[in-house]
């Protein structure tokens, strides 16, 4: 986990300042949390005006590291509610639908057990053309997590992987970056999209 440890500790810092600042300016009700796909939503507080938000995702991030960082990263700000991505870079570094469901499952323990009272809406992992060639055990690692979230209780998974999709089943390229892994502002606007009103979220 050292790999992270210098992203992790700036997120700290920005936890930190909030935490003593929370008396003047409100403390963040909702946080974002995760990989990438989370951390390069620069436009998160444009897109959610409404709502006091904090975005904690660090760069290749995976489920396991989700887990270790957050008692660090989430647990000092204590949400209402936490939206949470991760899973795409497990599969991506080859590993396989069913530890990715075993990782998702000790997240949700330690979740559950130091925040129990917070909401969790689990973000489906997405399809990218970078990664089409993992798109079977992407669609059965989003089922097995599925299936396990449906048993939890304030807990919720929404479909960010289909509004990416064109007719042809296909990752929509023209809503992901050069690489064809990241999401540019028009996939992030579907996301927007998507999240819209959801009540239980925001």
């Amino acid at each position: 986990m050292l790999w992270y440890e210098d992203e992790v500790r700036q997120l700290e810092a920005n936890v930190r300042s909030l935490t003593l600042d929370s008396k003047h300016r409100g403390k963040p009700q909702v946080v974002f949390y995760g990989s990438s796909s989370v951390r390069l939503w620069t436009t998160l507080a444009q897109d959610f005006p409404e709502t006091n938000l904090l975005n904690l995702g660090f760069g290749g991030s995976t489920l396991a590291a989700c887990a270790w960082f957050f008692e660090r990263l989430v647990v000092p700000v204590a949400p209402k509610s936490i939206v949470f991505y991760a899973g795409d870079n497990d599969l991506g570094d080859g590993r396989h639908p069913e530890e990715v469901f075993l990782f998702f499952c000790a997240f949700a323990e330690k979740a559950r057990q130091l925040l129990p009272n917070t909401s969790l809406t689990y973000l489906s992992i997405k399809i990218s053309p970078s990664r089409w060639n993992i798109a079977g055990p992407i669609r059965y690692a989003n089922k097995l997590i599925a299936d396990e979230i449906k048993q939890l209780p304030n807990w919720r998974m929404i479909d960010m992987t289909s509004p990416l999709l064109g007719v042809d089943g296909r990752p929509r390229r023209e809503l992901f970056e050069n690489d064809g892994l990241h999401l540019n502002k028009s996939g992030y606007k579907v996301w927007q999209q998507v999240l819209e009103g959801r009540t239980e979220i925001f």
